[in-house]
């Protein structure tokens, strides 16, 4: 048995122990908590358990057997498509605004065809005939169809509201859903006359949608925060939208708690419907230096809406796999606890069980074992794209940032749009069968365009979304938390954490992220929105502190890891502050927003946010972005949250009121969680507002929501 097979079988193994070991607890918790009536879904599968859709286990995994059949392309959008008929791919390219028709087989010597499209695409979804397409700015859906000369031909247009994202159509390929990032809106569109049917408000930025195999109902996820969204009634021209809760990582989470999560950028259907997984960042899991938490794959039994894993409690058997490899406690098998970082794509793989997910910190794919209860804890491969690391700065110049999967008929192989080298990656995937040995090999890749701006930006948007340079951060990308520029939705605690090399004052997701001997609640701090925000030249942080941008980044640098930064890595911090810098003021793309006449309740919340009796433009100056970038102290102060420290310094900066409409929770603590309910608290704290009637300061709020 060669080395390989050996590692096969060992891996085989792991999964094994760790389905047996998942079944008993997560079968006694989606059995307590699936509740609903019997008849409010559609039954599990016929190869799942009757009361709780999951796969009973087996002596050992069935083999994969050959190859499925033709069968149709996803239902579910993603940066990169194959076409039905194999012979190209689409790939969705928001910095150079186009569609790229990339022919297959791949060959750098085949040149992609760029289809212009009217606003930066996100997502791309390919029909038999058609090609669907979602553009962000303006909020559109475009119907497209192949032709011979141009490579896609227009058919329609379909208005839809601002930021449109994620694309999924239903089982009979009638109907287009699309989620609205910005605008918090799902929509559907009718294919058949290109016309919209219905638009329903949900959560904040939600982003994948997937449709369920009855087609009755979608479940989507969201950017900010760990519960999806489930609507019902697709056909129906009022549907309905409800909160399902899927707490982040719940086998690695702190004793009796329910992690939060970020990063929610995509999920995916196992083939018999009964499981969701959903790639996204648990925040606060436990783990190995982990002060950010970890990358999660979390499983949803549709049959219920209940979650796979079990919550935590005490010393449950499975928490001691973040004991890290030195532990003697028990570890489950997989494999490393974090196999990938910002989890951006995930695609299902049939034929051999499994799930692939898109690192994009890491510029890798992992391979999942899709039967587990952590699919994270049962890792079966790993898959570098990314290559050409700048010693220097140390990020890819060949297929940096994956953000999108498409899988090749028989699912052998694996293409990977990388979005921050506008490249494409082949990979050929592990078979996963005994006695066939696998190597994975380079993969092939084409670049499909330059850097649209120049090469401070390009090399700025490389370092932004990077993970693993370790003088910018301890294992977390910016776009960890600042997705897109945007924000998380996240209260951190910036806590002082003792280390042999001194005291530093970091980030954690939560306090028992820290050592038991350092655990302090720490000061808490609102992840900021970046994009459209960031053009003054100072100053910046939550006290003003950072007299630059530049600064600002440098300091962050040393917040966002663990521990001390040496002091032979700190000369290191400007170069790459510049680029950053340079990227955060260039290359970003503020939320879609449009100049129109206010309505008469936005027009009255216009007069008081600027009446002398308010004062609120004193400090949220128009002119400059609505903030003056002063620090005042917040008095009357704020309560002091239960789960953070009080802190020392009083003052804080106005902070910037652009796109604050979409922002929520407000205050550097996070305390308010609406506009609403930030006015309503403020009394006289600032400005003054406790005057204002009711009416008065809902105007208020409707004017915010135009900034």
């Amino acid at each position: 048995m060669s080395a390989g097979d050996g590692r096969r079988v060992l891996a085989r193994a792991g999964r094994r122990a760790l389905v047996r070991l998942a079944l008993p607890i997560s079968l006694a918790a989606a059995g307590c908590s699936q509740g609903g009536s019997a008849g409010e879904d559609a039954g599990p599968p016929a190869s799942a358990t009757a009361s709780t859709g999951v796969p009973a286990a087996s002596a050992s995994p069935p083999d994969p057997g050959p190859p499925p059949a033709p069968g149709p392309t996803a239902r579910e959008g993603s940066a990169v498509a194959r076409a039905p008929s194999s012979d190209a791919l689409y790939v969705a390219d928001e910095d150079h605004r186009a569609i790229h028709v990339v022919p297959l087989p791949l060959d750098p010597a085949r040149p992609a065809r760029a289809v212009a499209l009217p606003g930066p695409p996100a997502q791309v979804l390919a029909l038999g005939d058609r090609v669907l397409v979602t553009v962000r700015d303006p909020g559109l859906l475009v119907v497209l169809r192949p032709d011979p000369a141009a490579g896609l031909a227009e058919v329609a247009r379909v208005a839809l509201p601002p930021d449109a994202w994620g694309l999924a159509v239903t089982p009979d390929g009638g109907t287009a859903l699309v989620t609205s990032a910005w605008a918090h809106k799902v929509s559907a569109v009718d294919l058949a006359t290109a016309a919209p049917r219905w638009s329903i408000d949900v959560a904040r930025e939600p982003r994948g949608v997937v449709v369920r195999a009855d087609g009755a109902a979608a479940y989507v996820t969201h950017l900010v925060g760990a519960a999806l969204t489930r609507v019902d009634g697709l056909a129906e021209a009022a549907p309905s939208a409800r909160r399902v809760e899927l707490p982040a990582c719940p086998l690695r989470a702190p004793s009796g708690r329910a992690l939060g999560a970020s990063l929610g950028y995509a999920a995916a259907l196992s083939d018999d419907g009964g499981r969701l997984y959903v790639a996204r960042h648990a925040l606060g899991a436990m783990g190995k230096d982990a002060w950010f938490g970890a990358a999660t794959v979390d499983v949803l039994l549709t049959a219920g809406d209940a979650p796979l894993a079990p919550k935590h409690f005490g010393n449950m058997l499975f928490l001691r796999a973040d004991r890290g490899a030195e532990s003697e406690e028990i570890k489950l098998p997989g494999g490393p606890l974090a196999p990938f970082t910002q989890p951006r794509a995930i695609v299902y793989r049939k034929r051999t069980s499994t799930v692939l997910v898109a690192g994009e910190g890491d510029d890798l794919i992992a391979e999942l074992d899709a039967l587990s209860a952590d699919p994270t804890l049962a890792v079966v491969r790993t898959y570098k794209v990314g290559a050409g690391y700048n010693p220097a700065l140390p990020v890819a110049s060949s297929c940096g940032a994956p953000a999108g999967i498409a899988l090749s008929e028989d699912e052998a192989t694996a293409w990977v749009f990388c979005r921050a080298t506008y490249d494409v990656a082949e990979l050929a995937l592990d078979p996963m069968r005994e006695g066939a040995p696998f190597t994975p090999e380079p993969p092939r890749t084409v670049r499909l365009g330059d850097e649209p701006i120049d090469a401070v930006v390009a090399t700025g948007r490389r370092l932004f979304y990077n993970a693993t340079d370790r003088i910018m951060s301890g294992g977390l990308g910016c776009a960890g938390c600042h997705p897109e520029g945007r924000d998380d939705g996240y209260v951190w605690h910036e806590a002082k954490i003792n280390t042999a090399e001194g005291t530093a004052v970091n980030f954690v997701g939560v306090p028992e992220n820290a050592p038991d001997e350092d655990r302090t609640k720490g000061y808490p701090r609102r992840t900021p929105m970046l994009a459209g925000r960031v053009g003054a030249s100072g100053p910046y942080g939550w006290h003003a502190e950072s007299p630059d941008l530049e600064d600002r980044i440098r300091n962050g640098f040393t917040l966002h890891r663990w521990g001390v930064m040496p002091k032979h890595e700190q000369v290191q911090l400007a170069a790459r502050a510049g680029h950053v810098a340079a990227f955060l003021r260039r290359g970003l793309t503020p939320p879609p927003s449009r100049s129109r006449e206010l309505t008469p309740e936005e027009a009255r919340g216009r007069e008081v946010f600027r009446s002398e009796e308010a004062r609120c433009s004193r400090c949220h100056v128009p002119e400059t972005g609505y903030t003056d970038r002063m620090a005042y102290p917040l008095l009357p102060k704020l309560a002091v949250r239960s789960d953070f420290d009080d802190e020392e310094k009083k003052e804080f900066k106005t902070p910037s009121l652009l796109f604050v409409g979409g922002t929520a929770p407000h205050f550097h603590d996070g305390s308010a969680g609406s506009l609403e309910e930030l006015v309503e608290r403020n009394g006289d704290r600032m400005g003054r507002t406790s005057h204002l009637t009711r009416e008065e300061r809902a105007a208020l709020v409707a004017f915010l929501r135009t900034l």
